[in-house]
């Protein structure tokens, strides 16, 4: 009987682990992939754990590609877009939760309804403006049209909206300003659901291919998603699949620190609605 009781634990736990291999398994491949050269990485049957890794794949991207000048303008333009997203939409979503005004709900409304426009409807007209504004092919003029991102509203409102207001009041009572109460008050509360927008930005910016791939046409101006496309087209003849797994390592690597350096407040913004609640 113990071990019927036991039984759905089991097979639950057999099938999260088998879940969880699932999905590592082409992060693996992609891992030791970029470790063989050509000739390994095309073998049949193939080596499932490089017993001659080399570093030669990186050394190519290294020296025939400008690989270190690609990741810092994927790292700019992410951290960057990332800062300017959580100023702006806290600041929009503290005055939709917080500091009741006339057209609130409408305005509100409107941008939600922004949130069900496709994005690829909207990559010619910011094209447009940004040709008009003299900022193509800069990394300003591919993160700029990124700060206005409804999503980010959105979340950080609801967001607020659990946290007490009575704590306002209090602020409030105790002669703090707008600006006092929302930079000592509410910030410090909102730190969960910043860390998750925070999240979602970077990962957003970084993998933001299309949008980088239109706007940007300097060699040294590609961020790492495009720079690495780039490299294939390259080697379109003779495919370098090392050189390929090593680009797409690079380009996957920092998004999945920082998802791990965040995990907890990633954790904490998703379930904090739910306890409230």
């Amino acid at each position: 009987m113990p071990m019927l009781r036991k039984a759905p634990a089991v097979a639950g736990n057999v099938l999260l682990w088998a879940s969880t291999l699932f999905f590592l398994w082409p992060f693996y491949w992609m891992l030791i992939g970029a470790f063989k050269n050509l000739k390994v990485a095309l073998q049949i049957p193939p080596e499932w754990f490089p017993k001659q890794p080399t570093m030669e794949n990186f050394r190519i991207l290294a020296v025939d590609f400008p690989l270190f000048r690609w990741l810092y303008n994927s790292l700019f333009i992410s951290v960057v877009s990332t800062v300017l997203v959580i100023a702006v939409s806290s600041l929009a979503a503290y005055a939709f939760a917080k500091v009741p005004f006339k057209g609130s709900k409408w305005l509100f409304g409107a941008m939600i309804a922004s949130m069900s426009i496709p994005h690829t409807v909207l990559l010619i007209p910011l094209f447009q403006m940004m040709n008009k504004l003299g900022m193509t092919n800069s990394l300003w003029g591919v993160l700029l049209p990124l700060v206005g991102w409804p999503f980010g509203v959105f979340l950080l409102k609801q967001f607020m909206q659990t946290l007490p207001g009575a704590l306002i009041e209090a602020a409030k009572i105790d002669g703090a300003s707008e600006w006092q109460t929302f930079r000592r008050v509410m910030l410090p509360l909102a730190k969960p659901g910043i860390a998750v927008l925070g999240i979602f930005t970077f990962v957003n910016s970084w993998n933001d291919y299309v949008w980088q791939m239109i706007m940007l046409k300097d060699k040294m101006m590609y961020t790492i998603p495009v720079g690495v496309k780039i490299a294939r087209q390259v080697q379109e003849v003779d495919i370098n699949y090392g050189v390929a797994m090593a680009g797409a390592l690079c380009a996957t690597l920092p998004v999945l620190l920082v998802f791990l350096y965040f995990q907890r407040y990633f954790t904490q913004g998703i379930t904090f609605g739910a306890l409230k609640g």
